[in-house]
């Protein structure tokens, strides 16, 4: 990759960085050893009690530490990058800084750096000086219409305010980690039975005994009102949940009671109480087309299909179209363009 070799390193049994494996790999490799890039908090949502000795380890064998930064909404505040031991941290704006996460959001951001790498940094043409090195943006500062969104935000919340979004980012997480422990537990925690800013809901058990997919979950969450959240990322038929500051304790509830409403539904199918070729999984989503037909052939009702939840026959949110195979699209293409006898004056 870029002209260097990748080293995996293992995790143990809890999901984090083995530091029993890294320090053998890093003084094996201490004559060209470039960079550990890690994390934090981790990808499987956990604060790593021992990310400050990985670093350490690191360095001690003339390595760099690379932090992704993608996580820095559970570090806002409360600790930072330079206290870790990173030497390089990139900080996406989105989800931490107000920018949008996910569908394609802005991928922008600063890159920081300790002191001893500045000589390294980008320089850019308009910035008054001899170009050393090559710019890496048409831009100097960045995008000018997103920057400035991020700017104000971190004008208008201050020092407190930013400290406060990363515990309500945390607070988040545990509250839904804990009301859903009896149905999806979370697969990994940290010290304490804790979890970051996200929890990774193990889905596996009620996939087994429905014989259901994480796909039947993303669809029927959308009959709920929700985009389904990551799915099978970091871990195969598993659902992150990262719900930021941003979310009320009513929304939480109400995300909260869909999935333990599909508990239930997924339930049903495992115990054949509902066919398992016809039921509100496996036909989810329903399109307000679909449910105000004429013809309704399935053994549940219309009203079971497209309003799960109380207060939904209020406020529904319609899928714009049923299910699609997710990816037959992107492995057969078609030609979707007119015919010449179309294009005909």
């Amino acid at each position: 990759m870029a002209g260097f070799t990748v080293v995996p390193v293992k995790c143990d049994e809890k999901g984090n960085i083995d530091a029993a494996d890294l320090k053998p790999q890093a003084e094996a490799h201490r004559d060209n050893l470039a960079a550990l890039m890690v994390t934090y908090p981790s990808t499987h949502g956990v604060y790593e009690s021992g990310v400050a000795d990985l670093c350490r380890i690191v360095h001690e064998n003339g390595g760099q530490v690379y932090m992704d930064g993608a996580n820095m909404n559970a570090q806002i505040g409360l600790t930072n990058p330079g206290t870790i031991g990173a030497d390089v941290c990139h900080l996406n704006l989105h989800k931490s800084f107000a920018m949008p996460h996910g569908g394609g959001g802005p991928g922008v951001g600063p890159i920081c750096c300790a002191e001893h790498l500045t000589p390294y940094l980008p320089d850019h043409c308009i910035a008054g000086e001899a170009q050393k090195t090559a710019a890496v943006s048409s831009a100097e500062y960045g995008s000018a219409a997103l920057c400035p969104i991020t700017w104000m935000w971190l004008a208008m919340m201050g020092h407190e305010g930013l400290k406060l979004s990363a515990q309500m980012a945390i607070l988040n997480a545990n509250y839904i980690a804990k009301r859903l422990e009896n149905y999806f537990p979370t697969l990994y925690s940290g010290e304490g039975g804790l979890v970051a800013h996200e929890c990774i809901l193990d889905t596996t058990i009620m996939l087994g005994k429905s014989h259901l997919s994480v796909d039947d979950m993303a669809k029927r969450l959308m009959d709920y009102g929700f985009h389904a959240p990551t799915m099978s990322f970091p871990v195969h038929d598993t659902l992150m949940v990262e719900p930021t500051e941003s979310e009320s304790k009513a929304e939480l509830d109400r995300f909260i009671e869909a999935m333990i409403g599909i508990h239930g539904e997924m339930t049903a199918v495992a115990e054949g109480k509902v066919p398992a070729d016809d039921n509100v999984m496996v036909n989810a989503p329903h399109t307000a087309l679909a449910v105000t037909a004429d013809e309704w052939a399935h053994c549940y009702t219309r009203r079971e299909a497209a309003y799960p939840a109380p207060g939904q026959l209020l406020h529904k949110f319609w899928p714009g179209c049923s299910r699609v195979d997710n990816t037959y699209g992107d492995r057969n293409f078609c030609c979707c363009c007119d015919t010449l006898a179309q294009c005909e004056l």
